[in-house]
């Protein structure tokens, strides 16, 4: 995913003629400004921004007093976009210290470049869907919580291995689904369980095996499930009445005297 192709550089220059790539291209603007032009549509850019362009589109890059860049193709990219895009100022730097690493290795040719171009190529567009859309955000955390709730009652859903098979940084996802949801995605999977298991204790008032309730309900530990259910609920599972019943009168048959 997001393999790294090409990388160049644009010592000061005043204009790139009209052109087009199979590949994806993104350009960091390291000095200047100008305009990249597409057609019809012109896009303006400064010192530290980002533009991102689909392939196959034309376009030409002039400039007034030119502009240094590096330019990045990439192949088998995750990238969505049907239009051009510019991304704003990369303020802290992060993005120019990978395409500055990229250049690097892609034209030393240094030993193992082969195997860390792919992981800039990674990098670059997980940073970069930092900056993007809320609707791009909204899509991947949607497909994260879907996969949990069709699978968290399985001991053996792997949500490590789910959330690998995406086309982003680990840590970047577990970030992005908490900045929405408040959660991560393990324990957004913890607490969906947790109540699950506490419908299913209320249902038959705490009378069922805990271990079973436990299995049925994706933990495979019962010891682990009655310390998270105790530390989100008060109460142990064998404990747990439900919200609308006084506290231990579920499955009892005794009267509270009051003296």
């Amino acid at each position: 995913m997001n393999k790294i192709v090409y990388v160049g550089k644009h010592a000061l220059t005043m204009a790139v003629s009209r052109h087009l790539h199979n590949s994806w291209e993104l350009i960091y603007c390291t000095s200047g400004n100008g305009k990249m032009i597409f057609g019809d549509a012109t896009l303006e850019y400064a010192a530290g921004d980002i533009t991102i362009i689909p392939p196959l589109l034309p376009h030409s890059n002039i400039s007034e007093n030119g502009f240094t860049n590096i330019h990045m193709n990439l192949i088998d990219s995750t990238l969505t976009h049907t239009e051009p895009l510019i991304i704003p100022a990369d303020s802290n730097g992060f993005l120019l210290d990978a395409f500055t690493a990229s250049f690097h290795y892609f034209s030393s040719g240094a030993a193992g470049y082969q195997t860390l171009l792919p992981l800039y190529g990674q990098l670059v567009v997980s940073t970069l869907a930092l900056s993007q859309p809320n609707y791009q955000h909204s899509e991947v955390i949607q497909k994260i919580e879907n996969d949990i709730l069709q699978n968290y009652p399985d001991c053996g859903y792997d949500l490590n291995a789910f959330l690998g098979s995406l086309p982003f940084n680990i840590e970047y996802l577990k970030k992005l689904f908490k900045r929405a949801t408040g959660l991560t995605p393990h324990q957004y999977l913890i607490d969906k369980r947790l109540e699950n298991a506490a419908s299913t204790l209320a249902t038959y008032c705490g009378k069922g095996n805990i271990s079973e309730t436990a299995r049925l309900c994706g933990f495979s530990d019962p010891l682990y499930f009655s310390r998270m259910f105790k530390k989100k609920y008060g109460v142990s599972p064998r404990s747990y009445s439900p919200p609308d019943l006084p506290h231990g009168a579920a499955g009892s048959d005794s009267v509270k005297i009051m003296i």
